[in-house]
């Protein structure tokens, strides 16, 4: 009783004998078949038990004095006190015959091996030999008459103290339907034998999973919660070894699980409050899903059952338990990370107000806020009406950037401690601090994305400062995602040219930030502020900085890159710079020419946006155009009037290569965006071009 309390998994268990195995004592039966309480406590000492206010009822001696009643042993033999006709007293003296004869022939001499005790291999064999027999017989279950005789012999084998001949005892009493004390030793005696991975041979080849299952399935979760509770640990145990999965799945554990779950939820909104050590069993049970949800099969079956929401009324009810919270974070952040589990949650339009509630709550709980963002982030990834649900919700976007401020901190502290530390330190407090700020600026950038909030957010100082001190104090180089996601939100809010906007306010300040990115070796940091400077160049001031920070080369020599999104991006900040006439001859001296047209040649029959862009910027190039060989030069010009041709030729630009689907698509873009303007584009040259001989047609 003195040893200190450790918990595993939600369950408290004494540090001092927390690993081993069952100890040889003396067992004590009760008069109705089952183990003395004060054994049964030495018995376990080394496994639990839960500390007396964990546990459900009143104080320690109040439970003491409950504990210590017996049952009468008249209660497993009372005949029955209603009236019967003679057919039944002559049916059932028959019944009792034949059992009487297959108990005599078949049983008894089974229990008299067990009784010799002679090794453990023989034991386990008549134990096996012992099941087959009472399910053969038909007298598992809670019904048959000498049903404490043969608890009686199966306890006092539970001394042996072996792992194999234990878990094959408790198989055979669940299935005896024992209850109450017996049935919590007997989940007990289970949930120490699984705790070590070296038996999960054992328990795989006795399937006592279905046994634990088929008590989640069958009993009353009122009666025996604590029992309950050491049965779901022992599964959790079990759920963690990858071989058993498929056998959950199959045997119903994602239906049982969630009706648990439910029943938890029913009884907490009838009553008001929370069953005995229900926050405890919680934990249990949603760790075990967590490990199923990797499932494909676990994942179908929790959108059939709609479980989303089940796990939302838990996660609001048990807010105050920060274990039962994290573990269902963790469950939906792996099932949002698929479309139709995304879409699901995102539907249920409760979880977003619950989200920011628990952000709040754990503001500086970093393992649970992480996980609640990276939620957030997946749910409103590609889904408008998520984004502007959540946006609705009351103080959706303060709360967030209340964490944006926290986290900051968190990390610039973090990071002077390390940097004042004498030897070099692994970095985890700042590493938890960028992770939260990571996904937060991940949430921001989707947000940003809708109409109705994006403008918004640009003109906020307090979101656009602390996305500003983030490219201030961070590099790419030592802080990639996060530089890469701050920039992502930064182009998605300057695309919004709106009054107020506090990126149009600073946007030389941020065209300088930008120039570190686009001088990295990071191709992903380079297209985001390349896509920026897309954005901030329709400003006129902005071009000139181009153009005096020689960012313009930069542009020009991107379309070298072979990389569709760095061109098209790259295509698009040239596209804004030609519309000022004193730029294009900058531009034309830096060779922008002929590497527009080799990317509209390499790119033009894959990508027609691209290729509609290309056309745009040489069609400004082209305005004052006297002939088009002074204006994109002999071999250009004589290169684009044989692309474009055979550009506008639908049988030759929409080849039968691609599925129908992706073809309907590329023929949409081919009409609407690249075939009007490349159209406009070679009228105009044809029409300033003299022909000195025929063009050869290319070949694609």
């Amino acid at each position: 009783m003195g040893d200190t309390m450790v918990k595993t998994n939600g369950i408290y268990l004494t540090e001092s004998n927390a690993i081993g195995h069952l100890k040889s004592h003396p067992l004590q039966l009760t008069y109705d078949g089952g183990f003395s309480e004060i054994k049964m406590q030495e018995m376990f000492k080394g496994t639990t038990s839960l500390p007396s206010h964990l546990r459900s009822g009143g104080d320690q001696g109040k439970r003491r004095s409950r504990a210590s009643s017996c049952f009468n042993s008249s209660d497993l033999s009372r005949p029955e006190t209603r009236a019967v006709s003679k057919a039944d007293v002559q049916e059932k003296e028959k019944e009792i015959e034949v059992d009487e004869v297959f108990w005599n022939t078949r049983i008894v001499p089974i229990l008299q091996e067990l009784e010799k005790e002679e090794n453990i291999e023989t034991i386990c064999a008549s134990c096996t030999q012992l099941h087959h027999a009472l399910e053969e017989g038909n007298m598992l279950g809670n019904k048959f008459k000498r049903r404490s005789v043969l608890l009686k012999t199966l306890y006092k084998l539970v001394d042996i103290g072996s792992d194999l001949l234990s878990l094959k005892l408790a198989k055979i009493i669940l299935a005896l339907k024992v209850s109450r004390k017996n049935l919590l030793n007997v989940c007990k005696l289970i949930f120490k034998i699984s705790r070590s991975e070296k038996n999960d041979s054992l328990i795989e080849n006795d399937s006592i999973l279905e046994s634990l299952l088929e008590v989640l399935r069958s009993e009353d979760l009122q009666t025996n919660t604590e029992a309950f509770l050491y049965c779901m640990g022992a599964i959790k145990f079990i759920s963690g070894n990858p071989r058993f999965l498929n056998e959950m799945i199959s045997k119903d554990a994602v239906e049982i699980l969630m009706n648990l779950i439910k029943q938890i939820n029913e009884n907490t909104k009838k009553c008001g409050t929370c069953l005995p050590n229900s926050g405890h069993l919680l934990v249990q049970v949603t760790a075990t899903l967590r490990n199923l949800v990797d499932s494909p099969l676990a994942r179908s079956k929790l959108l059939r059952i709609s479980a989303l929401p089940q796990l939302c009324t838990a996660m609001g009810e048990y807010e105050a338990d920060k274990d039962v919270c994290t573990n269902i974070a963790r469950i939906f952040s792996k099932l949002t990370s698929y479309h139709d589990c995304c879409v699901a949650l995102a539907n249920y339009s409760r979880c977003y107000a619950l989200f920011l509630k628990l952000i709040n709550k754990y503001q500086k709980k970093q393992d649970l806020v992480v996980r609640i963002v990276f939620i957030l982030g997946n749910l409103t990834a590609k889904n408008n009406q998520a984004r502007e649900q959540f946006s609705k919700e009351k103080g959706s976007i303060p709360t967030l950037l209340s964490l944006f401020h926290t986290f900051s901190k968190l990390d610039l502290c973090a990071e002077k401690r390390a940097a004042g530390a004498e030897q070099p330190q692994a970095p985890r407090p700042r590493a938890q601090a960028e992770d939260v700020l990571i996904k937060l600026t991940r949430v921001l950038a989707n947000l940003a994305i809708h109409p109705g909030i994006g403008p918004a957010l640009a003109a906020n100082p307090h979101a656009v400062g602390l996305l500003l001190a983030t490219l201030e104090h961070k590099s790419i180089e030592d802080c990639e995602e996060l530089v890469i996601n701050a920039t992502a939100t930064i182009n998605n809010l300057s695309y919004y040219q709106v009054k107020n906007s506090i990126i149009q306010d600073k946007k030389l300040y941020i065209a300088e930030l930008l120039i570190k990115l686009l001088v990295s070796n990071n191709m992903d940091g380079i297209l985001e502020a390349v896509r920026v400077f897309g954005n901030l160049s329709q400003d006129h001031d902005i071009c000139d900085f181009i153009v005096q920070k020689n960012v313009h080369k930069f542009m020009i020599a991107l379309l070298d890159a072979k990389h569709q999104d760095i061109c098209f991006s790259a295509c698009g900040v040239l596209l804004n710079l030609t519309v000022d006439k004193d730029k294009r001859v900058i531009l034309k001296e830096g060779g922008s020419i002929k590497k527009l047209v080799d990317c509209l040649r390499h790119f033009g029959p894959t990508d027609w946006q691209l290729a509609c862009l290309v056309c745009k910027t040489l069609w400004n190039f082209s305005e004052n155009i006297i002939s088009a060989s002074s204006c994109f030069g002999d071999e250009d010009t004589n290169t684009l009037l044989v692309l474009l041709p055979s550009f506008l030729d639908e049988e030759l630009a929409l080849d039968g290569s691609f599925d129908q689907d992706l073809r309907n698509y590329h023929k949409l873009q081919w009409e609407t965006e690249f075939k009007p303007v490349a159209q406009q584009l070679l009228n105009r040259i044809q029409s300033h071009h003299t022909f000195l001989e025929p063009l050869p047609i290319p070949s694609f």
